[in-house]
């Protein structure tokens, strides 16, 4: 914009120098005749002779300095083109380097979607993960809470049993009156307890299994002793200490039980029972 209001006012005073000029000759030989026209001449063909720049696309000494004074490059593009020289062996390995780079540039963004993917399936790990782990606190949140019951309803369940076989052995008919109906009321009170605190358990998840009889499961038994029962195969649940406990569905507490020992194994004693009869109707 400075180099064009630059050029536009140089064009203006070179117009003006030249009318100027013209209208002195003119004066000139008005008022003095031809003599003075004569000696005017040489001013004239001075003002004539000069050549301001009126475009930009002419390049002449004036326009060339204003381009190279603004940053502006002199040279045309075609100049520029016809400058650069290179051989075929240059131009091929010009390619190859490029070719190299794209390369290059195609394995990062191979590389960087790998590593995306990565971390989209991680993160969707990380939220499955999270989920089930949330969804198991709930669940069991009551764990310990339920854990530290167990020894209550143990101790009922056993004062109900000491109980009550104390009031079997009561001879009625020798005994007072008055003791009977204590000791009744109170086997019906921790009956009553005990079947309230299992109702309570059970409402939150929590179980109560008696394994006697079954295989032994190191997963929900705990084998304190070992009981030498022939009858019985080898491994069998002969006895129960304690009674096992299930919240939903973790163990909450293994049993504690007595195994047997010596005796056949199970497929033993399968194959040792005789296959039933079959019987057909009349």
């Amino acid at each position: 914009m400075v180099a064009s209001r630059l050029l536009a006012r140089v064009s203006r005073q070179g117009v003006a120098a030249v009318g100027t000029s013209t209208a002195v000759r003119r004066q000139g030989v008005a008022r003095f005749g031809a003599a003075a026209a004569a000696a005017a001449e040489p001013l004239t063909a001075s003002f004539s002779s000069l050549r301001v720049p009126y475009t930009f696309n002419h390049h002449s000494r004036y326009s060339t300095n204003i381009f190279q004074r603004f940053g502006f490059s002199s040279v045309s593009p075609q100049q520029s083109i016809e400058d650069i020289d290179l051989s075929k062996d240059d131009l091929a390995k010009l390619i190859r380097e490029k070719e190299g780079l794209l390369k290059s540039k195609d394995d990062e963004i191979k590389d960087m979607k790998d590593k995306v993917l990565r971390s989209y399936a991680e993160m969707e790990n990380v939220m499955a993960r999270t989920k089930r782990e949330s969804e198991n606190s709930k669940k069991y949140a009551v764990q310990n809470f339920s854990k530290s019951l167990l020894d209550v309803a143990d101790n009922l369940a056993r004062a109900s049993s000491v109980v009550k076989e104390s009031f079997l052995k009561i001879d009625t008919s020798k005994d007072s009156a008055g003791a009977v109906p204590l000791l009744k009321t109170l086997l019906e009170g921790v009956n009553m307890t005990d079947k309230q605190l299992a109702e309570v358990l059970k409402k939150f998840g929590v179980e109560k299994f008696d394994p006697i009889n079954e295989k032994f499961d190191p997963n929900r038994h705990c084998a304190i002793f070992q009981i030498s029962d022939p009858s019985k195969p080898q491994g069998t649940v002969a006895s129960v200490v304690k009674v096992g406990y299930m919240l939903h569905d973790r163990v909450l507490r293994p049993a504690e039980v007595g195994v047997t020992e010596g005796g056949a194994t199970a497929t033993e004693t399968e194959e040792a029972e005789p296959p039933e009869k079959k019987t057909t109707g009349d």
